[in-house]
């Protein structure tokens, strides 16, 4: 009897000690994953979504616009040397044909952008700030840092009990059930604007025009009193308020960048890609 109760009361305080210890290290941003549990990660995403057409319908019968979202994500990724990953992670691009106006990433790099958010958007310098924006969440890790806040007590746990059967396919399967479940902390969405401005800045693109798509979505959201139905999945994982367009233009003077919007936006240009987007 005092064996077991002995016994009980060393699981009890191993659970207690994982809960106070898993609490500290999350909130000091620890992350579970390697980097390349990270990729592996990502690729198991990209295989459900790759098979599940209805909820995910990527386009597959233009080249035209697939190819100019991979070639875009590909030169920021080439041209900015705070891409630390960028021979680590394979860093794949590929678009979804839905009137969503969004786009996310999964650890790895793996990058999904939507036709509704390429149409929605009015230069070519915007859609590569949104772009960027994303890298930035691969580069900094930043879903696999949620995955370990979310999901870190009970991977521990069962570690110790010795019943942790595939921990990775259970969280490919959870994350795909629903990949807004884990949104994006304001902290996390001010990490990823200041990167995507530092990205572009060795581009060729204006490194602030990702404030045009900002500005857009809130004047909207105004306008309509609500969250504009399009805009729904966006509003849900990725917050935005006027404090990330303030965000954005204290970065720019903390760069002493000079925000001269007449060069680097492509205006014209893309309004002649946007009549190859299919009209869903």
């Amino acid at each position: 009897m005092y064996k077991y109760y002995f016994k009980s009361n060393i699981y009890l305080l191993i659970i207690l000690l994982l809960f106070v210890s898993s609490a500290l290290i999350y909130s000091c941003g620890a992350n579970l994953f390697s980097v390349a549990e990270d990729v592996q990660l990502g690729e198991d995403l990209d295989k459900e979504i790759q098979a599940n057409q209805r909820d995910y319908p990527l386009l597959k019968d233009n080249p035209q616009v697939t190819n100019y979202v991979s070639n875009m994500g590909k030169y920021i990724v080439n041209n900015s040397p705070r891409i630390q990953y960028k021979n680590v992670f394979p860093y794949k691009f590929q678009v979804i044909n839905d009137t969503i106006v969004n786009a996310f990433c999964t650890p790895g790099g793996f990058i999904y952008v939507y036709t509704g958010l390429m149409d929605y958007v009015d230069n070519e310098a915007t859609l590569a700030g949104v772009i960027a924006h994303e890298i930035a969440h691969a580069e900094c890790r930043h879903m696999t840092q949620r995955l370990t806040s979310y999901y870190g007590v009970s991977m521990l746990l069962s570690l110790v009990l010795g019943n942790n059967p595939s921990a990775i396919t259970e969280i490919a399967a959870n994350l795909f059930v629903g990949l807004g479940f884990l949104a994006n902390s304001r902290a996390d969405e001010y990490e990823a604007d200041e990167n995507s401005v530092r990205y572009l800045m060795t581009t060729k693109y204006y490194p602030g025009a990702i404030t045009y798509f900002f500005k857009k979505a809130l004047a909207e959201q105004k306008a309509s009193g609500y969250t504009p139905g399009a805009l729904d999945r966006l509003f849900s994982t990725h917050p935005l308020t006027q404090d990330r367009v303030n965000n954005v233009s204290a970065i720019f003077k903390s760069l002493k960048i000079s925000a001269d919007t007449t060069k680097g936006l492509f205006t014209q240009e893309y309004q002649q890609f946007k009549t190859l987007i299919p009209k869903k």
